[in-house]
C-alpha cells in the first residue's frame, strides 16, 4: 500500500539512472514512502572498510548526510548537484525518506539483488544502457538478470531518444 513501501534506484549518476529517478519520482513514489538509492561502485575504497562492508554494504546513509560532500568524499563518491536536488525536493514535497546504500567490489547484479533482499524491496527501478544487440550478448545485461532473479517487481526505464 503507498506511504510505507520500500522503493529502491539503482544509481550509477548516469543519464540512465538519473532519468529512472526522475521516472520513479514522478510515476512511482508516494507520501511516506522510502526511497533507497542504490549505487555499486566496481573499485575498491579502502582495503580494511572495503573488506568490512564487502558483503553487506555501508551503513544506511540519510539524505542530510548524503547531501555533505565531505561524506561522499569518505565514501568515494562524487557531488552530483542534480541528483541531489531531486532527492531533496521529492523528501519535502511528498515527505519520503531518502536514505542511500553504497556497495563495493563484485558483481553489479549480484549486489543489486543484494540489496533487494537486504533492504527489503517492495520494488526496484533501473535505468537501461541501451546496449546493442552483440554487446548485450558479449557483456550480458545488468537490467535483464536484474529482472528475472530479483524477487520484487524491477522497472527499466529506457533512455528518451
Amino acid at each position: 500500500m503507498p506511504g510505507d513501501r520500500n522503493l529502491g534506484v539503482a544509481m550509477d549518476f548516469s543519464p540512465s539512472s538519473k532519468n529512472a529517478l526522475k521516472w520513479a519520482i514522478d510515476n512511482l513514489v508516494d507520501d511516506g514512502d522510502t526511497l533507497y538509492l542504490i549505487n555499486i561502485n566496481s573499485n575498491s575504497l579502502d582495503e580494511s572498510r572495503n573488506k568490512l562492508w564487502a558483503e553487506s554494504g555501508c551503513p544506511l546513509i540519510p539524505l542530510d548526510e548524503f547531501k555533505d560532500p565531505e561524506i561522499l568524499k569518505n565514501y568515494g563518491v562524487k557531488v552530483d548537484a542534480e541528483v541531489l536536488d531531486m532527492l531533496d525536493t521529492i523528501s519535502r514535497q511528498k515527505k519520503v525518506r531518502v536514505v542511500s546504500k553504497l556497495y563495493w567490489g563484485g558483481d553489479a547484479r549480484e549486489k543489486l539483488l543484494d540489496a533487494v533482499q537486504d533492504l527489503k524491496l517492495d520494488s526496484l527501478v533501473m535505468g537501461s544502457r541501451g546496449l546493442g544487440t552483440v554487446q548485450r550478448i558479449l557483456l550480458g545485461s545488468v537490467s535483464t538478470y536484474v529482472m528475472a532473479n530479483a524477487p520484487c517487481p524491477v522497472t527499466i526505464v529506457k533512455d528518451k531518444h
